[in-house]
């Protein structure tokens, strides 16, 4: 394992009685970045989670942090010896503790004073120090519980589903605020969800997951452009799926000829993002227009072929 790596699992597996939580995990977290677990839910994505904090011990598997061993082969480092922080989905503050109370909880008193002002201003919250949780909002609490998980300074924080309980106008705004916290730290960070939109804009890679497997790891382009699978492809946006006659680098399909990402050979399955499509009018097209959806921002349009396939596309409105 070189030095830029700095969480590595290999072959991983948990079990809960007969139910395969995870199933031969592998993959690997480059120190400092940002990583995303993508998927459905009860695919393994939080179980994952846990496995990196050590709050689940595998059952098969060798899992290493920061260069050393931490589970697997007779080895076990205990959570709190792992420089692992974390943030729940709701945040897990103490109510009857004060928000410099909170942060200050995992830090001895000598230097705490000091540490918490400075969270607080990294997190934008000076000044909330003698608040209690029930007098913030959510977003707050979220920010006040980063705040936490940093406060030791660890190696690793994790993220599980930080956002979903927040609405979408919060969600958007303070994804790009945590991105953005945990960059400066420096710290790497794994966060959990099942939101395509929020993987992709604020990840450095993101490892897909179906079934308790890791079905693709990449950077957000290379999964949503070069998926690996139809679910895969269906799963991280709106996804066209035409089958194709390949020869080359060249397809044949209800669309024409297609020019491919990869060379194959005999029948395929040709995706195509709705936004790849560019219409022009012309007399005698290959498709009609069944139905338009405005939606402000861009419309969707939806097409049938001569062969009566059905095809999506996304557009800039036109006046």
């Amino acid at each position: 394992m070189d030095g830029t790596t700095l969480i590595s699992f290999d072959q991983v597996e948990k079990r809960y009685g007969t139910t395969e939580a995870v199933r031969a995990v592998s993959f690997a977290v480059e120190r400092g970045s940002l990583v995303a677990l993508l998927g459905p839910s009860g695919c393994g994505k939080t179980t994952t989670l846990r496995l990196i904090a050590g709050l689940e011990a595998p059952d098969a598997g060798r899992i290493w942090l920061d260069g050393r061993t931490v589970a697997g082969k007779g080895a076990w480092v205990a959570p709190d010896a792992r420089r692992v922080g974390m943030v729940f989905q709701d945040g897990a503050l103490f109510p009857h503790l004060t928000v410099a109370q909170n942060i200050a909880f995992p830090l001895n008193t000598r230097n705490g004073r000091g540490r918490v002002e400075d969270l607080l201003a990294l997190v934008g919250m000076p000044g909330y120090g003698e608040r209690f949780p029930h007098q913030l909002s959510g977003g707050q609490q979220q920010r006040v519980a980063l705040a936490r998980a940093l406060a030791p300074q660890p190696s690793v924080v994790l993220l599980d589903e930080p956002f979903s309980r927040l609405d979408a106008a919060l969600r958007a705004s303070l994804r790009e605020e945590v991105r953005a916290i945990v960059k400066q730290t420096g710290a790497t960070t794994v966060f959990v969800t099942h939101d395509q939109e929020e993987a992709l804009s604020i990840a450095d890679r993101v490892v897909v997951m179906f079934d308790g497997e890791v079905a693709q790891t990449g950077t957000p382009q290379e999964v949503y452009t070069r998926p690996a699978t139809r679910a895969i492809a269906t799963f991280v946006g709106e996804a066209n799926l035409l089958r194709g006659e390949a020869n080359g680098l060249m397809a044949e399909c209800a669309l024409g000829r297609m020019i491919l990402a990869t060379p194959a050979h005999g029948p395929v399955d040709i995706m195509v993002r709705p936004e790849a499509i560019e219409l022009r009018a012309v007399r005698d097209g290959a498709a009609r227009i069944e139905r338009i959806r405005y939606f402000g921002h861009d419309q969707a349009i939806q097409l049938c072929l001569r062969d009566g396939s059905q095809l999506d596309v996304r557009s800039l409105p036109r006046p």
